[in-house]
């Protein structure tokens, strides 16, 4: 018996088959109430389809490390020894439908089974020639030599249907020290792809027990290989940074991204305000606020510009890009009031975002102060609505144009400094007053051009 793993909430291999030092493969079987949760009828199906024409066919990947790790995957991913025009033959004589082959050219067929379960099965590859970014790919029989393609040891393991895994750079080592290790060369790991840098980052916040003990050979590598990620588009950029900053050790590791040099290539300005980061990641974990990752990545910022310029590298969506914009705008003290949530909740009235985008943006702004009294505050407030439209302004005489937008801007602060409590009827009754005191020749001034005016801030 093997009792590599006994006792550490990791999964437990029972027997050691075979452990070659020539080829370095380790074989054991797997013992693991998840992996027989997995295995459904469909993936009976498909395993003895493969078997039957003679492939054999394994779980690659981040399921086996999942399992691994005593995790139910979410996602399993398949690798075999039959090439995509084996497997279309393959599926087509079982009467199996295919669907979406775009992944076709790579290797990857997707098959449905009982029209019920999709599974993407790819065929083993080596990437022939790399150049950063993507690879042209050559099939291959062998596992080891798609193992050795692979990025980290932890996800270049294979399970077979049967519980037996087969691992050809100890990643099974590797999880149970919490090392986030590159298969190989870390350099030359890295200059096949260099977004494999961020994902070394991400895993590392989901396997290491400790924030800041990266291995030095590693460290240095990325390093080296930093202005690569300048070739990486900024949608594969923030896909890995947003999941960074999603999960364990997102402070530190966020600074240890700067700290190698990487920031510039991703997004960040030339000096980044880490200061403001530590400080506010720091309290956040105090408090066991849940920050967004946006708002975390706002810290950093001092800016609109430096936002603007952040989502010009890296293509955020438009509500990622307004959370930053809102929270860099919004972050600083307010004007004092008798009532401190109120500068808020007059935020809240006023923002020309959609609604339900305010409400949370307002709740990160507290969430990123620290301010949980205000914040609790705020979350029992209904956000009440100011009913004077331009068709009652129509009604009572007021002319169109500038003038408009001028009297409705005065009803609202009167109704704001009210504690919204003015019905609409009464300011309705108030819009000749209003009128009176405006003089046509300062309309300019009272109301400046909408487009200059900044939609995130109060």
């Amino acid at each position: 018996m093997l009792s590599l793993f006994r006792g550490s909430g990791l999964f437990r291999p029972r027997v050691l088959l075979t452990q070659s030092l020539s080829s370095r493969l380790v074989k054991m079987k797997l013992d693991s109430v998840k992996f027989e949760a997995i295995i459904t009828p469909e993936l009976v199906t498909l395993s003895e389809m493969f078997t039957r024409h003679g492939y054999e066919l394994r779980i690659a990947g981040g399921a086996v490390r999942d399992l691994m790790m005593d995790k139910t995957p979410t996602d399993i991913d398949f690798a075999t020894t039959a090439t995509p025009t084996q497997m279309k033959e393959m599926f087509t004589k079982e009467q199996v439908r295919m669907i979406n082959n775009k992944g076709e050219e790579h290797g990857t067929i997707t098959a449905r089974i009982a029209d019920k379960e999709n599974y993407e099965v790819t065929t083993l590859r080596i990437d022939k020639v790399t150049d950063g970014r993507r690879a042209e790919v050559e099939f291959t029989t062998d596992w080891e030599v798609d193992a050795n393609r692979r990025d980290l040891t932890i996800n270049s393991m294979f399970l077979g249907l049967d519980g037996v895994l087969y691992d050809y750079f100890l990643g099974h080592e590797d999880i149970k020290s919490q090392t986030v290790r590159f298969v190989g060369d870390p350099v030359q790991r890295i200059q096949e792809d260099y977004l494999r840098i961020l994902r070394y980052f991400r895993f590392y916040g989901r396997i290491s027990d400790s924030a800041d003990c990266h291995e030095e050979d590693t460290v240095a590598a990325i390093r080296d290989n930093a202005g690569g990620m300048e070739r990486i588009s900024g949608e594969r950029i923030w896909m890995e940074w947003k999941k960074i900053l999603s999960g364990r050790f997102s402070r530190e590791l966020t600074l240890k991204m700067i700290q190698v040099g990487l920031g510039p290539y991703i997004g960040l300005p030339e000096h980044p305000d880490t200061e403001q980061f530590s400080k506010v990641l720091t309290q956040s974990e105090q408090q066991d606020l849940d920050l967004e990752p946006m708002t975390k990545m706002a810290a950093l910022l001092r800016s609109q510009e430096e936002v603007m310029k952040l989502h010009a590298r890296l293509k955020l969506s438009a509500v990622e890009r307004d959370l930053c914009l809102f929270v860099v705008s919004n972050r600083g003290d307010m004007a004092p009031h008798p009532h401190p949530v109120r500068p808020y909740q007059y935020l809240a009235v006023d923002s020309k975002l959609k609604p339900q985008d305010t409400r949370m943006f307002i709740e990160q702004v507290l969430k990123y102060r620290g301010d949980v009294k205000l914040l609790a505050e705020f979350r029992e407030w209904s956000v009440p609505k100011f009913g004077v439209t331009g068709h009652h302004l129509k009604e009572a005489g007021c002319p169109p144009g500038k003038v408009m937008s001028v009297v409705l801007g005065k009803l609202k602060d009167e109704w704001k400094m009210a504690d919204f409590r003015i019905e609409v009827e009464d300011l309705v009754k108030r819009i000749p007053s209003v009128l009176d005191t405006i003089d046509p020749k300062q309309l300019s001034s009272l109301s400046p051009p909408r487009s200059k005016k900044s939609k995130y801030k109060l």
